[in-house]
């Protein structure tokens, strides 16, 4: 894997070892999306974006998130966010609160049918994750497996840039 290493016909790249490494990731990522992302859909009835976003709004706690704040965690628009919210609220799955900060200003949050939802899908995606993300691979590998993908994660979001 020398730095810079010379490349100079398609059939080169197309079988260098880092664009096969990278493209073996991207296939299996998306595989498993579809793959857990249908199972989500079939055992609860949401999309696998709204768990996520059930997922965020869990995580942060509190009074809530900004749509500005939901939309950057998902790589959505402002917008796209804010019509999948207005499903997610019309599912009343969450709700829009004002903002104790700034009275101007409106949160998302989970409902008790929002919270009760993210730990019923969790209980059967946890299951799902193992059996088609784990134990395909040996033991051994499992536990830095998932610290390298935690890692490959926030290195990747660190390099996004903010959205308008």
């Amino acid at each position: 894997m020398g730095e810079h290493e010379e490349i100079s016909t398609a059939k080169e790249a197309a079988d260098h070892e880092l664009v096969l490494a990278f493209g073996r990731l991207q296939g299996a990522a998306n595989r498993l999306e579809y793959i857990l992302g249908r199972k989500i859909e079939q055992e609860s009835g949401i999309s696998h974006l709204m768990y996520e976003v059930l997922l965020i709004l869990a995580r942060a706690g509190g009074p809530g998130l900004s749509m500005r704040t939901i939309s950057q965690e998902q790589v959505l628009t402002t917008g796209g966010a804010t019509r999948l919210v207005d499903r997610m609220e019309a599912a009343a799955l969450v709700e829009r609160v004002t903002d104790p900060a700034d009275r101007r200003g409106r949160l998302v949050r989970l409902t008790p049918l929002g919270e009760d939802s993210a730990v019923r899908i969790s209980r059967l995606h946890v299951e799902n994750v193992k059996r088609y993300l784990l134990e395909p691979l040996p033991a051994a590998h499992r536990e830095r497996f998932a610290e390298d993908l935690r890692i490959l994660s926030h290195s990747a979001r660190d390099s996004l840039p903010l959205l308008p």
